[in-house]
């Protein structure tokens, strides 16, 4: 089966590649490798997987209409998995129009490519972001979220409703994944956890925000590639989706969290441990666009595929400092980009 894959060089993109490539799926990936983190950490990314020989990998912006079309139309995709986006929350107040650029023009001509090649299966990544504002845990699909705290949780949920559109219009089998905190090896530099465990490494103190009282749904990335591979053989049906809309599209939407959140002061603990330092706390009020709490709903997900992620922060967390002492063991100023 071919399968392309946007974001290939991203966190969550690259460990579904290994894992992917590794069962024998033919994968042609994408990925514009920008600077938004480091570069070089994608690229070492890429490195673990290249000489797959199921693989085909093309540098190529998913902004770029007419070379995203020609891919779509020219190769024979049985799923489309789509990753790419322009992440961060907090980035999303600095730099909006990078936002409008990848996340919805981007998004339309990935929707675009699958409405002229037909694909079994369009996956794509949607956030817990588009919880925004909302009161009640946990975080269920069919809750409402028309109340998003950042452009980047209303471009994600601009995602669902195009999808929707092109499926309704065009009976594209989609599915949207509310991805909560994932975390983990070969995670992303801008994440809390990522720079903690920098920070704590280096003796250097770290910004508490709303003075640790939140809570997050910390999702390990196996345990997240082990949703999208399930999800992947499992279409929706036209008749699921009146569970959470009035159409008969072939739509689904899925939570893709631990459901157990954290406290932040006792993930910061946890971090303690498994780095062997303390942490010097430099405590700081609400930022723009956080949330008080992420906690997901996943007993539908579980339903249809018999898996809901289970990793525990404290396993999870030292897996994620035993790959940071590995991977920054050697030529550390070169490689990291976090310290100052």
């Amino acid at each position: 089966m071919n399968i392309l894959l946007t974001g290939i060089a991203g966190f969550i993109g690259h460990a579904l590649a290994q894992r992917l490539l590794s069962e024998g799926f033919d994968v042609y990936g994408i990925d514009n490798l920008n600077s938004y983190y480091d570069v070089q950490l994608k690229r070492d990314r890429l490195n673990t997987i290249l000489e797959y020989p199921n693989l085909i990998f093309k540098q190529v912006d998913i902004f770029n209409r007419d070379e995203i079309l020609d891919i779509l139309k020219s190769q024979s995709f049985d799923y489309v998995i789509h990753l790419a986006a322009q992440a961060g929350v907090r980035y999303s107040i600095e730099n909006p129009f990078a936002y409008a650029d990848s996340n919805l023009t981007g998004f339309l001509n990935i929707l675009e490519g699958c409405r002229h090649s037909s694909p079994k299966h369009l996956i794509f990544a949607s956030s817990s972001s588009v919880y925004g504002a909302n009161q009640k845990v946990p975080f269920s699909t069919s809750d409402f979220v028309d109340h998003p705290v950042s452009l980047y949780a209303a471009t994600k949920k601009a995602n669902e409703l195009m999808a929707h559109a092109y499926s309704h219009l065009y009976q594209i089998p989609t599915t949207g994944l509310r991805f909560f905190t994932v975390y983990g090896p070969w995670g992303r530099p801008d994440m809390a956890y990522f720079k903690f465990v920098d920070a704590i490494m280096n003796d250097l103190p770290i910004d508490v925000y709303n003075n640790g009282k939140m809570r997050r749904d910390f999702t390990y990335i196996d345990d997240v590639i082990e949703g999208i591979t399930r999800l992947m053989l499992h279409p929706p049906q036209a008749l699921e989706s009146l569970n959470h809309s009035a159409s008969n599209a072939l739509y689904k939407i899925y939570n893709i969290g631990n459901h157990s959140p954290v406290e932040l002061l006792y993930f910061i603990q946890v971090i303690e441990a498994s780095v062997g330092r303390k942490a010097k706390l430099n405590m700081k009020p609400m930022q723009p666009g956080d949330v008080l709490e992420t906690y997901a709903d996943v007993a539908e997900l579980n339903h249809v595929i018999g898996f809901s992620p289970n990793t525990s922060i404290e396993d999870g967390i030292a897996k994620f400092v035993a790959w940071y002492k590995s991977y920054y063991r050697k030529d550390r100023c070169s490689k990291s980009s976090l310290t100052v």
